[in-house]
C-alpha cells in the first residue's frame, strides 16, 4: 500500500516514548555500571529499591514487577520487529536491559523525593499535551476523550491509564531532578567559539596508501620457516582439526512410505472448511485510484490555495475526459503511484488515513472528487468496492486439500519414522534397513559444521550425531525429504594436523602475525622519506604506494581508504598546508598525508552558531555531570544494599552471565 496514505505510526510511537522517559535521561542512568543483585524479594517481583536503610527492615520499598519488565520488553521487541520475541536469547538481553533501566530510574525518583521533587496531575496533563504523543492525544487542539484515550493506552501500552501515568510522573521527576543537579553547569563564548572552530575545520589533502591486502602477499616464508612457526605455535593447532564423527544411516522419503499417503476425502475438506471459515473472510475492500497535490506541513494560506487551485485544475481534466496516466505521471506528488496511473489497488477500511479512507467507502464509484488530508489535496476516483463476504468452498478447495495433503505426509512420515526407529533399535541398524527394502550407508568421519552429500538436508541428523555418544541406541532426524534413521558409529577426536596438510592455514597464520609490524615499517619508511625529500609523491613512487587526494572534509567526513577522518587522524587538523604527517594507521591500510588546503570558519559563521554550539555543550556537560551524580548515587545504594534484585531470566544463560540475586 502506498505509503502517502497509510496511518501514521510515528506519532502513535511516540506513546512508546513516555514509558521510559527521554533518551537522554535514560542513556545517563544506563550507563552506570554494576547493577547486580543482592538479598531476595516476591518471585513476582523483579526488583525493590528501599529509600532508606530502616526500609527493608519495615518492608516499605518501591517495588518494579516482573510482569512489567516483561511487558516493556514486549513492547519493545514488537515495535522493532515481532520476529524478536520469538527468540529467547534476543528476549533475555532485552529483559536484563530493560530491568536495568528501571531499576536505576526507580533509585533516581527515590533520590529525587528525598529532595522534596515531586510531578502532580497537572504536570502529567501539560506533558501530554506538548510532549511527543501531543499530536496522538490532542491533535488540532482538541483532546481525543477519555474512552479514546484508555482504549489507546490499552491497545498500544498494555496497561492502565494510571500506570501510564504513574511513569510519566516518574519521568518528569527525573528531569527536574537533573535540571537541580546540573543547574551550576556553565560554558562560556570562548570556550563555545573554540569548539566550533576546531569542529568545523575542513582540509584537503594528497595521501599515499600502503595496502595491508597488497603487503600480505610480499610475506613469502620459506618452508622450515614455516614448519618452525607451526611448532612454536604447537598450543594453537592442538586441536584445528575439529571433531569428526562416521554415522551409520539409512533414510526413506515421503515416496518410500508403505500405501503411499492418500488424498484427503471431501467430508475431511468440508470438515476443515467448516473449522476454518473465519480464516476466508474478506472484509469489505475499496479499489481506488488518486493524483496527489501535497501541501508541506505547516504551509501557510497562500501555498495551501495554490495546491488546492492545482488539484481542481487537474479534476476538470479528468471530468474532461483526460488521461488518468498522463495527468499522474505530470502532476502528482506521490511517487509511489504516479507512474501507474495513480493505482492504489484494494485496500480494506482503516489502512488508509482517516479522510481518504472515508471518501473511497463512501464516494460514488466512478466519481472524481477532492479529498484533503494531512498529506495534500487528492484527486481520488473510486473504481470498484467488494462487500465483506466469505470465500465459498469452490474457491478454497485447493489450497484445504493442499494443507490437509501436506498435514498427512508430515504425520505419515513421523509415524512410519518412529516405526523405523523402533525397530532398529530392537534389530539393529542392518536387518531394519533390509527388511524395509532401504539402503544402508556409512559416511566418511564429517565435521559438525559439514555435509553428507547423499542426504538434501544434514543439518539436524548432524546436530544430534554431535549430541549422542558412540553406540547410543538409534534415532531419528528429518534430512528436508523425510527421515534418516541413524547411529553414530566412530568418533575421530580433535587432533593437531600434520605440517603438510595444514601448510595453507600456516602460511595464512604467519601472514596475519606478521603483517602488522610490516605494515608499520614501511609505512614508517614511507613517512621519513616523504618528509626527508619534502615530496610525498615521489616517495610513495619509492615505497610502491598509490597516491590519492580526498575532498574538502571536515571530522566526520569519510575518506576511501582512510576511514573517518576525525577517528583515524584527528591530528590533521592541527598541521598547516604543506604539512607531511607522521605514519598514520588506517586499519586495513597505512597512510601518509601531505595538506593541501585548511579552511576555517569565518568569524561570523562562528558568531552565527555560537548559540546552538553552546547549548550542545551545555546539554554534553550536563549529562556528564548527572551521569557523575547518577554513578555517586548508585554505589551508595549498592555499599548499603537498598537495591533488592530477584530477575529470573527466561530461555538459555548468557556465556559468562552470573545469575541475579546473588
Amino acid at each position: 500500500m502506498i505509503r502517502f496514505l497509510q496511518t501514521d505510526n510515528r506519532m502513535v510511537k511516540a506513546l512508546i516514548v513516555v514509558i521510559i522517559g527521554a533518551a537522554s535521561v535514560t542513556m545517563v542512568l544506563y550507563l552506570i555500571p554494576g547493577l547486580g543483585g543482592v538479598g531476595s524479594s516476591s518471585p513476582d517481583t523483579y526488583a525493590v529499591v528501599y529509600p532508606h536503610w530502616y526500609s527493608r527492615i519495615l518492608s516499605s520499598g518501591d517495588s518494579i514487577s516482573q510482569a512489567r519488565v516483561e511487558q516493556i520488553t514486549e513492547n519493545q521487541l514488537q515495535q522493532r520487529d515481532p520476529q524478536y520475541a520469538s527468540n529467547p536469547m534476543i528476549v533475555q538481553i532485552f529483559e536484563q536491559q530493560v530491568g536495568q533501566q528501571l531499576v536505576q530510574q526507580k533509585v533516581m525518583v527515590v533520590e529525587a523525593h528525598k529532595l522534596g521533587i515531586y510531578a502532580n496531575d497537572d504536570d502529567v496533563r501539560h506533558y501530554l499535551h506538548t510532549g511527543p504523543a501531543g499530536q496522538v492525544l490532542y491533535p488540532d487542539g482538541k483532546f481525543i476523550g477519555e474512552d479514546a484515550y484508555r482504549q489507546l493506552i490499552d491497545e498500544r501500552m498494555h496497561e492502565s491509564v494510571p500506570d501510564f501515568e504513574s511513569e510519566i510522573k516518574d519521568e518528569i521527576t527525573i528531569r527536574r531532578l537533573q535540571a537541580l543537579i546540573t543547574a551550576g553547569v556553565t560554558v562560556s563564548d570562548q570556550e563555545a567559539r573554540d569548539t566550533y572552530l576546531k569542529q568545523n575545520i575542513k582540509i584537503k589533502f594528497d595521501y599515499a596508501v600502503i595496502s595491508a591486502d597488497d603487503l600480505r602477499k610480499t610475506i613469502n616464508p620459506s618452508d622450515a620457516e614455516l614448519e618452525a612457526f607451526f611448532k612454536t605455535n604447537a598450543a594453537r593447532y592442538a586441536e584445528a582439526v575439529p571433531e569428526e564423527r562416521k554415522i551409520t544411516y539409512f533414510a526413506f522419503t515421503d515416496s518410500q512410505i508403505p500405501g503411499g499417503v492418500p488424498p484427503p476425502s471431501q467430508q475431511a475438506v468440508q470438515q476443515y472448511y467448516n473449522e476454518h471459515e473465519s480464516d476466508y473472510s474478506v472484509p469489505e475492500e475499496a479499489k481506488s485510484r488518486h493524483i496527489l497535490i501535497s501541501v508541506p506541513p505547516n504551509a501557510d494560506a497562500k501555498t495551501d490555495a495554490a495546491a488546492k487551485a492545482k488539484a481542481e485544475m487537474v479534476l476538470k481534466l479528468l471530468q474532461a475526459g483526460g488521461s488518468w496516466t498522463e495527468l499522474a505521471k505530470k502532476y502528482s506528488d506521490d511517487p509511489g503511484s504516479k507512474d501507474t496511473g495513480g493505482e492504489l489497488g484494494f485496500a480494506t477500511r482503516g489502512k488508509m488515513v482517516p479522510a481518504f479512507d472515508n471518501a473511497i467507502f463512501t464516494q460514488k464509484i466512478g466519481e472524481i472528487d477532492i479529498v484533503k488530508t494531512n498529506f495534500g489535496y487528492h484527486v481520488v476516483q473510486v473504481e470498484e468496492r467488494q462487500a465483506a463476504h466469505t470465500q465459498p468452498l469452490s474457491e478454497v478447495q485447493a489450497s484445504i486439500i493442499a494443507t490437509l495433503t501436506r498435514q498427512a505426509e508430515t504425520a505419515a512420515e513421523d509415524s512410519y519414522a518412529e516405526q523405523l526407529t523402533s525397530e532398529a533399535i530392537k534389530n539393529g541398524l542392518e536387518k531394519t534397513a533390509a527388511a524395509h527394502h532401504l539402503e544402508l550407508v556409512t559416511t566418511e568421519p564429517v565435521a559438525q559444521d559439514g555435509v553428507i552429500a547423499a542426504l538434501p538436508d544434514s543439518a539436524q541428523i548432524l546436530s544430534k550425531a554431535f549430541q549422542a555418544k558412540q553406540g547410543d541406541p538409534p534415532q531419528s532426524a528429518p534430512t528436508g525429504e523425510g527421515f534418516a534413521i541413524f547411529q553414530v558409529t566412530g568418533i575421530v577426536p580433535a587432533h593437531a594436523p600434520a605440517f603438510a596438510d595444514w601448510k595453507s592455514h600456516v602460511l595464512d597464520d604467519y601472514r596475519q602475525e606478521k603483517l602488522p609490524a610490516l605494515l608499520s615499517e614501511k609505512t614508517n619508511e614511507l613517512a621519513d622519506q616523504a618528509k626527508a625529500a619534502n615530496d610525498l609523491a615521489k616517495a610513495a613512487k619509492a615505497a610502491g604506494a598509490t597516491v590519492k587526494t580526498s575532498d574538502l572534509v571536515g571530522e566526520s567526513g569519510q575518506v576511501p581508504d582512510f576511514g573517518e577522518v576525525g577517528q583515524v587522524a584527528p591530528q590533521l587538523f592541527e598541521m598547516n598546508v604543506g604539512a607531511i604527517s607522521g605514519p598514520i594507521d588506517a586499519g586495513r591500510t597505512g597512510v601518509v598525508v601531505k595538506i593541501d588546503q585548511k579552511q576555517a570558519p569565518s568569524a561570523d559563521e562562528i558568531e552565527k552558531n555560537l548559540d546552538q554550539t553552546r547549548d550542545e555543550l551545555l546539554d554534553q556537560r550536563r549529562d556528564e555531570a548527572f551521569r557523575v551524580f547518577v554513578g555517586n548515587v548508585w554505589n551508595d545504594y549498592k555499599k548499603r544494599r537498598l537495591v533488592v534484585i530477584n530477575a529470573k531470566p527466561r530461555g538459555p544463560q548468557l556465556p559468562g552471565q552470573q545469575a541475579p540475586g546473588t
